[in-house]
């Protein structure tokens, strides 16, 4: 028979080998807030897992599931493995540094605050920001009274630092 009359599948399909999920290239730092979060992530998946599985492979979307979550799980057991506990206790607390609280003003006199932490934490509406990113790296190395250029696609803003605390943990 003639291929020409064969209607080909558009986009993915049931059964598709699903890719990997990359793991970053940078180091793997954590607050420990951030690591108990890959633990609780992890156990959630295994928990979906166990679900899925008492589902059978009968039920093609529960199958195509169970890859994916199959894959999450090898992702975060990635992360956990590559994970670089940070002792925020030990952080020098008279600069920025991860896992600081820091607080800001803008050039028009708005504060601002920013937790610095790990990639798998980063959460901007929380104002949790990843080390790697231009606004953590124009913070970090600064002290109270200092002014940094966070430069950014819309344009730089000047920010002064006013207070760097640590949490507890």
């Amino acid at each position: 028979m003639s291929r020409a009359f064969v209607k080909e599948s558009e986009g993915p399909q049931p059964g598709d080998e699903i890719p990997e999920r990359p793991q970053s290239h940078l180091p793997n730092h954590v607050t420990p807030r951030g690591l108990r979060l890959l633990h609780r992530q992890l156990e959630g998946l295994k928990e979906e897992k166990r679900h899925l599985a008492e589902l059978g492979q009968t039920d093609m979307v529960a199958a195509d599931r169970l890859r994916m979550v199959d894959r999450d799980i090898r992702y975060v057991e990635g992360r956990i493995e590559r994970a670089l506990p940070v002792d925020l206790s030990a952080q020098p607390h008279d600069e920025v540094a991860f896992g600081a609280m820091v607080e800001v003003i803008d050039e028009e006199d708005r504060p601002h605050r920013f937790e610095i932490v790990g990639e798998d934490e980063a959460d901007v509406a929380a104002g949790r920001i990843s080390w790697a990113s231009p606004l953590a790296q124009s913070l970090i190395g600064a002290e109270v009274g200092d002014t940094v250029v966070w430069k950014r696609p819309a344009g730089d803003l000047e920010l002064e630092v006013v207070r760097i605390s640590y949490p507890a943990e």
